[in-house]
């Protein structure tokens, strides 16, 4: 496999009503980096993207999936992507790296019967660094979030590219992500709820974590409603006005080279 590197956006949802009504599709990441195949957060449609991406993604050539959070908006497809890949356990290929309670517990999201099909299951653990046949990648600090949850950082060429996935604000974000060149963010809503303690990031806190980072490219991604009636594309203009650094919004379908 020739090694090159981009990222495709398979769905940019994310809050229920968005993902529930599928204003935006809810499909995850798909990435090919240094000739790896990788799904991340494999949410609900994530098989369904795969197949009507244009050119087709072929699930059985997946190598990894990587799992930041047992939220369903993140996992709900990986027992089927699981068995796509090992062709329901017939060949035992393919690596799972997710937090413990994914595997066990209250919170399992993956099916007991579907982990011997894997090659490896590898447990994600916060601040951690791990390497499989030449491609790097760390975690992050541990994300403030219901569930245990943590991001994702490969070192890629001379690019970090870094996956900022579901969390609350907290001043610790700024030293644990501050060596990505290209920092995808998870930006949920349009401003903080006035009732609720909503542990996701909004466009104010976006705007400090771009400035303190100041990563190369920035690019904004799992949206709630506020922010897809307020318009993704808007906000990242203003964004990128305000900070100096080029801001974007991921669409569905969206392909990133590197």
């Amino acid at each position: 496999m020739e090694k090159s590197n981009f990222i495709k956006f398979l769905g940019t949802a994310g809050a229920r009503f968005v993902v529930a009504k599928q204003l935006r599709a809810s499909g995850g990441v798909y990435m090919e980096l240094m000739g790896k195949r990788i799904i991340l957060d494999p949410g609900p449609g994530t098989l369904v993207r795969c197949a009507a991406s244009r050119p087709k993604i072929d699930i059985t050539k997946i190598d990894w999936i990587i799992l930041t959070h047992v939220h369903i908006d993140h996992s709900n497809d990986v027992n089927v992507l699981i068995d796509a890949i090992t062709e329901g356990g017939l060949k035992k290929r393919g690596i799972l790296f997710a937090p413990h309670e994914a595997l066990e517990g209250k919170n399992a999201v993956v099916f007991k019967y579907v982990q011997p099909f894997l090659k490896d299951i590898v447990i994600l653990e916060p601040d951690r660094r791990y390497e499989i046949d030449g491609l790097r990648f760390y975690t992050s600090i541990r994300h403030e979030h219901p569930v245990d949850t943590c991001g994702v950082m490969f070192d890629v060429e001379n690019e970090r590219i870094s996956f900022m996935v579901d969390t609350k604000f907290f001043p610790g974000l700024i030293g644990s992500y501050k060596d990505s060149t290209v920092l995808i963010m998870n930006v949920v809503r349009l401003k903080p709820h006035e009732k609720f303690d909503i542990k996701h990031l909004c466009v104010d806190d976006a705007r400090e974590l771009i400035m303190a980072i100041k990563p190369r490219k920035a690019i904004l991604t799992h949206f709630g409603m506020t922010m897809i009636k307020a318009g993704p594309y808007k906000i990242a203009q203003t964004l990128s006005e305000e900070t100096g650094i080029e801001v974007i919004s991921a669409s569905d379908g969206m392909k990133v080279e590197f």
